[in-house]
């Protein structure tokens, strides 16, 4: 009679997973008023004049709802230990960060935004130019792709929307540097890997370089820019259901040529002309369709010296480039995603050397689709399935001669995400891929762990196989040849907070089954699988935004200790194109009362190996000067739809060299004579008017970005 008249007294403690108490979480009888809250040791008591079966429920924002059932049926009631799982998020959970480099708003650990690409002074506006600044990659002048870790530029895939592209560079030769093709007003974030990168992508031994493009344009406007390199228009149709923009863009370096005494000896300077669209439409709430078409042709003509001797071979080049692709995605019901896409890419080059005319023919078909199950906040899938379809072939016009493979692949890969908690998850993989040329099958594991250190801090560690069939000049040749192989290992320390950001990482890398062949570059025989090697080293990224008013700057130093077989070597060598150190340092302020934004990167490496007959008969035997490149730049804000950029590279006019073309036959004093291989230009100038007609006044080319 005493429990019916008095009241049950209900007590317990309420704890975390890693039973540290957790104070204020809401108590209360499920269906009744009756409740308390846990106090700074975890503990609660509450009152009731409920019996029976009743449901206790405990509520704390960031955890789950817990429930337990409990039965009032005498004064005291005690409850065991009552342990809340918190709930896991994008915005407080740890994330992978070995080997990866995130490039969007989005992102929790912003490295670099989209607008960084065309305000770095060193990268004349290339997505590549910009990506030299980060840690892991090295600057090879007159090259322009991008290489990382002691990989050739081959060794890194590149993706649009999750879509390989082909021939993502422009067709280059002569000493020339490339460029990338796509502008950046594309993109809305970048993810850069440089190594132990997800299984989603494949076919590239050092790193992925996934390009995201804008969804939904916010408004319509148009955009001229006029510079002193060329010029071009866009215009962009939107509202909140879909956008269309569509750009042609017209360059041509001969004006500025014939103003700039260069180091080349261009007959036609390179020129050129590009025609793009992109559009995007809503297909549902969460249903998003993109489509995106290119195409560009250009060319240039050039005399090549030859080491040795007073003649020269005339270079002409002509390059004709498609791309198209078409990809749609949408999230589903319970927690289901899905994507869809096909791309096409088409280069063709007609390339003449002196007498000789080769006609160059790569075809990239790429379908694509993948879809995501999200099975709790701890645990999600990834599963994908990808097929290529690649035409390749050569052709001597003249004596119309031609060799060809057209090479069928086909990709499974999963991915599986497990968070143990918010401090500590896991990332599993397994990569499938077959080729229907070299009759050969292959699977890539890979793994990753992270895991939260103090506040702001975490670690992370990736390992995996990763494989790449070699590239297209070198298997039109002899279709036997296999995958090169590469295993990764990468520990990386993340330290991000408001206005900072510090990346360490240090890694290893091996090589197997790379290409090896007799002859030189331009004329390899006997090709087979056999080289091999490793690259390992460290790297150091800091960036501040903080500390000074209106000034934004990062510091990045990369080690690279590489050693490999390949390509004509008898040996291991330090290859080429991978400096040891690497350091750049990238500096921009804006100055309101100006209504301006200055400038400053540096990039400094210590020298390209080359092998040099004059000194022994080893191979690799020499170093070129380090090479050292300080670039500024200037951007005005007259009005807000208007925008004048001015930069120059090489402000002090330094002569960088990147090796050395020997002569084959040694002189009659003894001497292989040589010819340096440099920089186009001592410096490279750069004027651009970029003006925006819109509604919106306050519009620019910096909304895009």
């Amino acid at each position: 009679m005493s429990l019916a008249l008095g009241q049950c007294t209900i007590s317990g403690k309420v704890m975390d997973e890693k039973s540290q108490a957790l104070p204020g979480v809401n108590v209360f009888i499920k269906g009744s008023f009756d409740g308390s809250s846990s106090s700074v040791d975890g503990s609660f008591e509450l009152k009731t004049a409920i019996q029976g079966n009743q449901t206790l429920v405990f509520q704390f924002l960031g955890f789950k709802t817990q429930e337990i059932e409990i039965i009032c049926d005498q004064e005291i009631v005690s409850v065991p230990d009552v342990h809340l799982i918190e709930i896991i998020t994008e915005m407080n959970s740890v994330t992978i960060s070995a080997g990866a480099m995130q490039a969007s708003d989005q992102s929790k650990s912003v490295i670099l935004k989209p607008l960084d690409i065309v305000t770095t002074p060193s990268a004349m506006g290339d997505i590549m130019g910009a990506f030299q600044t980060l840690p892991g990659t090295s600057t090879v002048g007159n090259d322009g792709r991008l290489f990382v870790r002691g990989g050739d530029a081959s060794e890194v895939g590149i993706y649009i929307d999750g879509m390989k592209v082909g021939n993502a560079y422009g067709t280059t030769t002569g000493n020339v540097p490339t460029r990338t093709r796509f502008n950046p007003n594309l993109f809305k974030g970048t993810f850069f890997s440089t190594g132990g990168y997800s299984a989603e992508y494949g076919q590239a031994l050092s790193s992925a370089l996934a390009l995201n493009t804008k969804d939904l344009s916010i408004r319509s406007q148009g955009d001229l820019s006029l510079m002193s390199v060329g010029g071009g228009y866009s215009h962009t149709l939107a509202n909140e259901e879909h956008s269309i923009t569509g750009s042609i863009n017209y360059f041509n370096l001969g004006p500025y040529q014939g103003l700039i005494k260069q180091d080349i000896d261009f007959v036609k300077a390179p020129k050129g002309w590009d025609v793009e669209m992109a559009a995007q439409k809503k297909t549902s709430k969460n249903g998003l369709l993109k489509v995106m078409a290119r195409t560009e042709s250009g060319g240039m003509s050039l005399w090549q010296p030859l080491p040795g001797s007073e003649n020269k071979i005339l270079i002409d080049l002509k390059n004709n480039y498609s791309y198209l692709q078409a990809n749609w995605s949408s999230a589903l019901k319970n927690d289901w995603t899905i994507f869809t896409g096909i791309s096409y890419s088409n280069n063709l080059d007609n390339i003449s050397y002196d007498s000789l005319n080769v006609e160059r023919s790569n075809e990239l078909t790429h379908l694509k689709a993948t879809v995501i199950k999200d099975f709790s906040d701890r645990l999600s899938g990834k599963f994908g399935m990808e097929h290529f379809i690649h035409p390749f072939s050569e052709k001597s016009v003249k004596e119309k001669l031609r060799r060809a493979f057209e090479d069928h692949e086909t990709y499974l890969f999963t991915e599986w995400d497990y968070y143990f908690n918010k401090d500590l998850v896991l990332r599993t993989g397994l990569r499938a891929g077959t080729s229907s040329v070299s009759g050969e099958s292959w699977l890539d594991p890979r793994i990753s762990f992270a895991h939260q250190v103090g506040k702001n801090g975490q670690l992370s560690l990736a390992a995996g196989r990763f494989h790449q069939l070699p590239i297209e000049n070198y298997r039109v040749l002899n279709t036997d040849l296999q995958n090169s192989e590469s295993e990764h290992l990468i520990l990386n320390y993340l330290l991000s907070k408001e206005g900072y950001t510090f990346r360490a990482e240090s890694f290893y890398k091996s090589y197997d089954n790379l290409v090896t062949f007799k002859g030189t570059e331009e004329s390899p025989e006997v090709l087979s699988n056999g080289g091999s090697g490793y690259a390992r080293g460290f790297d150091f990224f800091f960036r501040d935004r903080r500390t000074f008013k209106d000034t934004d700057y990062w510091v990045t130093y990369s080690f690279v200790d590489s050693k490999r077989r390949f390509n004509q070597y008898k040996t291991q060598v330090h290859p080429g194109f991978a400096p040891k150190h690497n350091l750049s340092v990238v500096i921009k302020r804006f100055i309101a009362p100006l209504k301006s934004q200055l400038g400053f990167s540096m990039t400094y490496n210590d020298g390209y190996t080359y092998t040099d007959p004059n000194v022994d008969a080893s191979e690799m035997n020499a170093k070129t000067k380090s090479f050292q490149n300080l670039s500024l730049s200037w951007s005005y804000l007259p009005k807000p739809h208007l925008i004048i950029h001015l930069a120059c590279s090489n402000v002090l006019g330094r002569e960088n060299v990147f090796g050395y073309t020997f002569s084959r036959e040694a002189n009659s004093q003894g001497t292989y004579e040589s010819i340096p291989q440099g920089q186009v230009a001592p410096r490279f100038l750069f004027l651009g008017i970029f003006l925006t007609l819109s509604k919106d006044k306050t519009a620019n080319n910096l909304n895009n970005l």
